[in-house]
């Protein structure tokens, strides 16, 4: 099948979030990149595409979109890797041309603009896809489907954190341009942390569970000297269906890297799953031993082995699980060049729907913080 031709907006060549999805596009061999507004500035864009091999660079991301539009041979589909607040606009662009628009999350900066891209998608034909990449990864695919199956019975409790320890010392203040933008309410939004890795908390909590968040109570800090956004944050949550649950986003927790967890109970079993050890998934039958399920290994479920590219034993992990998105994205975008319907196309991938629950799962943090953690309807 021939590869899907692919522009990103944002991500010039010293971004660390356009590499991960450049090589995430590359390793199904789904995508061929033909075509980027790479930078700020068409010089800077200029200087990025040339150095990354791109053969059609643009100063902006409304020229993109209209000239390669009215191309042959133009994109179908776009990555959009920018600061949040750029993502509604350059989205809306390519949408009202039809293409195909693969986002970085969270979905905006403002629940407004959520709200204009949210109608700009339910009246364009194109898809849009929202990279909660960790949803991508084998044994959380697996989870989902235990989860779906009735092995954990009723759930009860779900227990989500994302601790980092990267903003411990203000190093927005040292020229990290990552930092720079995170902890700038004008480009990051209302929401730090929360924002930043609490939306990918939310995420995974909902899609292995099956549940939504009807209310949460929240407790946000900026221990950062002078920052105006949170740095952590404490939620209690209460799903739909009566479970309950707790999440914690930090990103001043020392010897923290990456430490996303998922833990998830019912009135029949558990589950433990642990981002920095991915191939691993603990299941615990109620009033029996807890066993080690492994990626591609006994007991795996066609869930985890469609989306698994090695053997068992061999580790998976980040890339992959970012590239499987891709992956699925490449299989919906050609579906509904097929005529199948966008919903059917989707299957599993996150979209409009996920980026809306996490623009209201920031708003309603920000509310109850502000209220002393007052109780808040998502």
């Amino acid at each position: 099948m021939a590869r899907i031709r692919l522009g990103m907006v944002g991500g010039g060549n010293d971004a660390f979030i356009g590499g991960v999805h450049r090589i995430a596009a590359r390793i199904d061999d789904r995508f061929e990149l033909v075509a980027g507004a790479l930078s700020s500035t068409p010089e800077k864009s200029a200087d990025s595409a040339k150095a990354l091999g791109i053969a059609r660079s643009y100063g902006s991301f409304d020229e993109m979109a209209k000239a390669e539009a009215g191309r042959d041979d133009g994109i179908e589909a776009v990555s959009i890797v920018t600061p949040n607040h750029v993502h509604a606009a350059a989205a809306k662009a390519f949408l009202a041309q039809g293409i195909h628009v693969i986002c970085d999350k969270p979905l905006t900066s403002t629940i407004g603009d959520a709200k204009a891209l949210e109608k700009a998608v339910a009246q364009s034909k194109a898809l849009f896809i929202l990279t909660h990449n960790y949803t991508g990864y084998p044994m959380i695919r697996q989870a989902r489907d235990m989860v779906a199956s009735g092995q954990l019975g009723q759930i009860r409790i779900v227990q989500a954190e994302y601790p980092q320890d990267w903003l411990t010392s203000p190093m927005e203040n040292e020229g990290l341009k990552q930092a720079e933008w995170r902890t700038d309410p004008a480009r990051s939004g209302a929401g730090g942390s929360v924002g930043d890795i609490g939306t990918h908390a939310h995420n995974l909590a909902c899609f292995v569970t099956g549940l939504t968040v009807e209310s949460l109570a929240a407790d946000l800090q900026a221990f950062g000297s002078g920052r105006s956004l949170d740095d952590n944050a404490h939620m209690m949550l209460r799903f739909a269906g009566g479970a309950r649950g707790m999440l914690w986003s930090s990103q001043v927790a020392p010897g923290n890297e990456n430490a996303l967890k998922l833990r998830v109970y019912g009135d029949k079993g558990g589950l433990e799953w642990c981002q920095e050890d991915p191939n691993y998934l603990w299941f615990t039958p109620h009033g029996e031993p807890k066993r080690l399920l492994t990626r591609n290994g006994a007991g795996a479920t066609e869930a985890s082995q469609s989306v698994s590219r090695i053997p068992g034993g061999h580790p998976e992990g980040y890339l992959e699980g970012f590239a499987t998105i891709y992956n699925e994205a490449a299989d919906a975008i050609r579906a509904v060049q097929g005529g199948a319907d966008r919903g059917t196309a989707m299957g599993v991938l996150p979209g409009i729907d996920a980026g809306m629950d996490g623009m209201r799962f920031i708003n309603a943090c920000v509310t109850s913080s502000a209220s002393d953690a007052a109780w808040t309807t998502l």
